[in-house]
């Protein structure tokens, strides 16, 4: 067999060993993206609270709450997330990171959210692949540089009406969000719920890479969206 019919033939087989140990990682391996955040995960972080194993300590569905009115800090109960399509080796697949670390609070008057403002350690988020973590922290969102996010609410937001227990409202919300030190208005729509003693908010923002500056981490195998979302329950107790 002649020596270069030799080289041709171990590249192909070097080649199909690549791609099979890709497709075994990519099928076998990978874990697969959390699902992206519903109301099942907000009824979840408002249920698995002490006060929730304490029934004196429940408002029963349909009875009116008490005066929300006050200043509410959130709780690392919460989650935070980003979600970003992909194409991995020319496969369709979805990258999620998350974090809890987030500080912050806001503020009720009656029926209507009158203040909100909120920080999230950057450097903090994590998925379910260590390279993709990397990336994140480095080049794409320079948490070095730009170690903190944020986002403050710009309207008051009337619900209407006081929350009654176990039930949700909706609204929706206007604020800047800061990421990678760049500012922009942004209007979203939020779920809001009392219960168990606590109040929990569930939402999620579009966002545009290029409206904040943050680079394409696309490179020869892996291809990103200019898009993703950004995604939370958050989870507040009162002050």
């Amino acid at each position: 067999m002649k020596k270069s019919t030799k080289l041709a033939l171990a590249l192909l087989a070097l080649a199909a060993l690549a791609v099979g140990g890709f497709l075994f990682y990519f099928y076998v391996i990978r874990e697969d993206a959390p699902p992206a955040l519903t109301t099942s995960d907000l009824d979840n972080a408002l249920g698995t609270t002490p006060a929730a194993t304490t029934p004196a300590a429940s408002t029963p569905a349909g009875v009116e709450a008490s005066d929300p009115s006050g200043v509410w800090t959130i709780s690392t109960d919460s989650i935070l997330g980003y979600r970003v399509q992909e194409v991995l080796g020319g496969l369709d697949t979805e990258g999620a990171g998350r974090t809890n670390q987030v500080t912050g609070s806001l503020t009720i008057e009656g029926t209507t959210l009158t203040e909100a403002a909120f920080t999230v350690d950057m450097a903090t988020f994590s998925s379910d692949d260590s390279r993709r973590d990397g990336k994140f922290r480095g080049p794409i969102m320079s948490v070095d540089e730009f170690p903190t996010s944020t986002f403050v609410l710009t309207s008051p937001i009337d619900f209407g009406t006081v929350p009654v227990a176990g039930e949700s409202l909706t609204a929706t919300a206007s604020g800047d969000l800061t990421l990678r030190g760049v500012t922009r208005s942004v209007t979203f729509d939020v779920q809001a719920k009392l219960d168990n003693g606590r109040l929990g908010v569930l939402g999620n923002i579009p966002i545009l890479f290029s409206d904040y500056e943050i680079n394409d981490p696309s490179n020869g195998f892996a291809e990103v969206k200019d898009n993703g979302l950004l995604e939370f329950v958050l989870v507040f107790d009162q002050a």
